[in-house]
Parts: structure tokens; C-alpha cells; sequence
């Protein structure tokens, strides 16, 4: 940005005339003087003895003699507002003159000089002419316009007196501005989305790098006619504006989404082509969310034109914007949840919507094997939870009561198994759609109470028993052995032939005094 006034320079010239047979002399020979100024005029000569000769100052202008002397007359012009002659005179007898002009310039300051108006902005790099209106002045052909750029001299038109060693006389033009800006060759870069359904938003972003001065520069955003409102982020050499972008159905259809950054007289624009679209959820109906066991269920899924719909449960090919499937409501389609996606392509991209439903089935008590078991085997003592589920909807009350004496199974519940727990019940599980049973069978493994009584008994009889055998063999083989020695005395007292026993073997010896009590025992 820079300041442009124009100077006006007003110079003056040296004119001389002389003239006549006597020399006379004008001082100054030329004077330039601003209009209605005054100016001092000195006549003098060299030559004339005649006391009747006559010195002055011929003029138009108010004039007074100020001094004089023998040669010379010095006179003051007042009120001299244009340019003149003036002539000093001598006469000095019949036939003797001589003359002297004296050159007055009046100059006259323009009463307008003016800089034509510029560009609010210019391109860089580009070429500007400047153009300069000049209203009065005088003399005319004596005016020079001076072009500045702040104090740097950038032009000077049509000429340059000075060398004449004449005054500087200066008018100047307002100042004015000169704004320069720079955009690149490049569009906005514009980042938006390719799709968007009618009644959502997203942010749509458009930013510019490279441009000088980034503060002056405006951004703006339209969906075709309506313009958006952005926020403006300015960096040194950058920008970037970001706005909300909400559609609605009355813009469906293919639309025009603008970008333009504008700097100085200059614009720079990106533009998207913006797809709106309607594409509401799919209707999801079944023609009962509760329904009794065996009853008839109507699912169906209905979607925008366009749409093709999928249906869990139903022929798995999609079909154009209706599907539906019939079943026959069973325990097992309790909870069951039915999908429905529809899908739609715009501009090239396949969009999903999805719904659920959830069917309840009404049915009647089930109590199974799998689900409450119908043998439970225990060790005393042990810590065991009785676990018996009833299934059915509603929710069936479920009790176990022991055959007999009716007492009551504690069930979900951990607790310490007692022998006392030990039974076969009846498990019963009602609601108002029915109700269903089944025997469960509790066994507890336990040990009598004086088994260790009976075990230390048991090992003391089995002691005396080993003891008791292990005498009664030791004796019998002690009595065998003493029964074969008196055998073998007895047959070696027969060989002798004398009547008279041999000796005896020592053992043998000392058991003859009772020898009629041991085979008494032998026997």
C-alpha cells in the first residue's frame, strides 16, 4: 500500500530586451512573483550630461519612486497579478533614448490538482496508470507534474527546469492509497461431502494457501441460492472457512455447492455437486409382538421406493422395497429378534438403514432333563446347590417337595448337604398357562455313625485271631516233632534185641516220665 501525491513545479525564464541609442539598464531583467505580489525596479544609465534628462520606469502597475541618485531611480510595482514588461526610459535631449524591459512572470498556484482514483485493489505484478487532473495554474506550459510513492519519485511530466537555477514552487494532490494483493493461480480447496440426507448436517471446510493479504480476504459459501454461514480462521499467507450444512427435503435432488475466496477486484472459486437425498427407516410390522404357542405371525418390512429390502428369516435375495414372512410361533421364537436392512444407492454410493422387532411367545411350563436333572448324587457334607430350571412364559413358580412327607427342596440356594437331605421329590413348575412335573432323586453318600468302632474292633479280632493261629501252629509243630523222636527211640530199642531201651536222646530222655501222658495227647 503506498501514498501517491503529485507535485506541481512553476518555473521562470529570463527574458531581456534593450533597446535605443543610449544604454539603460533594468534591474532585475526578469523576476517571477506570485500573482498580485510587488517587486522592486532599479532604472539606471551610464551616459547622458544634460541636466534636463528624464529617467523612469514605464508600466501598468501601481508604481512609487523609493530612491534615486544622480543615474539611477529605484521604484517599487505593487498589485502585479499578470505576467509584464515594464520599461526603464532615458531621454537625454532631442533624438537621444534609450530603453530597458524588465521580464515579469506571474505564476498562480493550481486551485485543484488531483489524483485520479484508484483501484480499491491491484493485482501484483501487474501494470497501473495513474492519471493526474490539473484545475488552473499559471503559466501553463510551465508546470511539471511530480508522481511519489511516499517520498520515492516515480515520475515527472513534461519537464525539469531547475537547472536554470530557478524557484520550486509545489501543490500537491490528496494522497491516496494503492492496495496490492496477491491470489494464486489454484483454486479454494474444498472439502465437502458427495451426499447428504435431507433433514441432517455435516461441516463442509474451504481453505486457500498463498494469498497476501490474507486478513482482506472474504470467503463465500452458498448451496446454490443460500448462502451459508462460516467461520473464518486467517493464518499469514492462508485461510480456511468452515460453515454447518443442513439440508432439508425441499432441496432434494442434485445441487450446486460454491466456494469463493475474494481479494481486491478478484475471486477465486471451487465448486462440488452436492447429491439430497430422502431415505427414511424402513416400517418393520408383525401382525403380533406377543402371540401364543402355534399361533399364525405375519412379518413384513415395507422401505422408501427405491429401496431394496432384506428380511431375516425370509428368501435371503433382497427384494425391491417389500418382503415378508409367515410363521408359526413356537417356544423356541420366544425373544426373537427380526432385522430388517434396506439399502439405497445415491450418486453411486450405497446407503443402509435398519430396523429390529422383537416377538414374545406365550407357552406353558418345561422342565428338562438338561435343565433340571432328575439324579442327584452328593457326599455328606459337601457344599452342593440344587440347580432345577422351569422354562415357559410368564415365568412359572417352581417347588420341589419330597414324596411322603412333603418336606420342601431348597433350590439355587448353597448350602451344607445333610443325610436328612436324602429323597426322592417332585419338582412342580406352574403358571396360568399350565404347569409341568418331574421326580428328582436326591442321594447323599454318607458313613454309619459307629464305623469306628466297629473298624477298631475288627482290627482287635483280626490281632487275636493271627495271635491265636500262630500259637496254636507253633505248638502243633513242637508236639509233631517230640512225637517223631520217641518213634525213632522206640525202633532203635527194638533192633537191639535187648529189652532194654538205648540210650535216649537227651529231649527224649527227659519226657519219659510222661510218656503215657503224651500219647495220651498224641492221641
Amino acid at each position: 500500500m503506498v501514498a501517491l501525491p503529485v507535485l506541481l513545479a512553476l518555473l521562470g525564464t529570463v527574458l531581456p530586451a534593450v533597446a535605443g541609442d543610449l544604454e539603460v539598464s533594468a534591474s532585475p531583467r526578469e523576476a517571477t512573483l506570485a500573482q498580485g505580489g510587488s517587486i522592486q525596479v532599479n532604472c539606471s544609465f551610464l551616459v547622458c550630461d544634460r541636466k534636463d534628462s528624464e529617467l523612469g520606469l514605464e508600466t501598468d502597475f501601481s508604481k512609487v519612486l523609493v530612491d534615486y541618485g544622480t543615474n539611477w531611480r529605484l521604484f517599487n510595482l505593487s498589485g502585479v497579478d499578470k505576467d509584464s514588461s515594464p520599461i526603464c526610459y532615458l531621454s537625454c535631449g532631442p533624438g537621444h533614448q534609450g530603453t530597458a524591459r524588465v521580464s515579469l512572470t506571474v505564476y498562480v498556484f493550481p486551485e485543484e490538482v488531483e489524483l485520479s482514483p484508484l483501484p480499491p485493489w491491484q493485482p501484483s505484478g501487474q501494470d497501473l496508470t495513474l492519471r493526474c487532473l490539473v484545475v488552473g495554474g499559471a503559466p501553463e506550459h510551465r508546470l511539471t507534474a511530480v508522481l511519489l510513492r511516499n517520498e520515492e519519485e516515480l515520475s515527472r511530466q513534461p519537464l525539469d527546469l531547475q537547472a536554470e537555477g530557478l524557484g520550486l514552487f509545489l501543490n500537491k494532490s490528496a494522497t491516496r492509497q494503492l492496495r496490492t494483493f496477491v491470489l494464486p493461480a489454484t483454486p479454494p480447496a474444498f472439502d465437502t461431502p458427495r451426499v447428504l440426507e435431507a433433514g441432517t448436517w455435516q461441516p463442509v471446510t474451504c481453505s486457500l494457501d498463498g494469498l497476501f493479504p490474507a486478513l482482506e480476504a472474504q470467503v463465500h459459501l452458498a448451496l446454490g441460492d443460500r448462502r451459508l454461514s462460516a467461520t473464518v480462521t486467517y493464518g499469514k499467507d492462508s485461510l480456511s472457512a468452515t460453515a454447518s450444512l443442513e439440508v432439508t427435503a425441499q432441496e432434494e435432488g442434485d445441487q450446486r455447492l460454491v466456494c469463493a475466496v475474494l481479494l481486491g477486484n478478484r475471486s477465486l472459486e471451487s465448486w462440488r455437486n452436492l447429491t439430497v437425498y430422502s431415505f427414511p427407516e424402513p416400517i418393520l410390522m408383525l401382525s403380533a409382538t406377543e402371540a401364543s404357542e402355534g399361533d399364525l405371525v405375519m412379518v413384513q418390512c415395507e422401505a422408501h421406493p427405491g429401496a431394496m429390502v432384506t428380511l431375516s428369516g425370509a428368501p435371503a435375495q433382497p427384494l425391491p422395497q417389500k418382503s415378508q414372512l409367515l410363521l408359526n410361533a413356537s417356544a423356541a421364537d420366544n425373544g426373537r429378534r427380526f432385522f430388517c436392512s434396506v439399502a439405497l444407492e445415491v450418486a453411486g454410493q450405497v446407503l443402509y438403514k435398519n430396523r429390529t422387532q422383537e416377538l414374545t411367545v406365550l407357552y406353558g411350563p418345561r422342565l428338562d432333563e438338561s435343565d433340571c436333572p432328575g439324579n442327584w448324587t452328593w457326599p455328606e457334607g459337601s457344599e452342593q446347590t440344587l440347580r432345577c430350571q422351569a422354562w415357559g412364559n410368564p415365568s412359572p413358580q417352581l417347588q420341589c417337595h419330597r414324596k411322603g412327607d412333603n418336606t420342601s427342596l431348597p433350590i439355587g440356594h448353597l448350602r451344607p448337604v445333610k443325610r436328612e437331605l436324602e429323597g426322592t421329590y417332585v419338582c412342580r413348575a406352574v403358571s396360568w398357562r399350565g404347569e409341568a412335573s418331574r421326580e428328582v432323586l436326591v442321594t447323599v453318600l454318607y458313613k454309619p455313625r459307629n464305623m469306628v468302632i466297629i473298624v477298631v474292633l475288627l482290627a482287635i479280632a483280626a490281632i487275636v485271631s493271627s495271635v491265636a493261629l500262630t500259637m496254636y501252629f507253633y505248638n502243633r509243630q513242637r508236639k509233631i516233632r517230640k512225637y517223631k523222636l520217641q518213634k525213632a527211640a522206640e525202633e532203635a530199642l527194638n533192633l537191639n534185641g535187648l529189652g532194654e531201651p538205648a540210650p535216649a536222646h537227651p529231649e527224649l530222655a527227659s519226657s519219659q516220665m510222661n510218656r503215657t501222658e503224651w500219647w495220651t495227647q498224641v492221641t
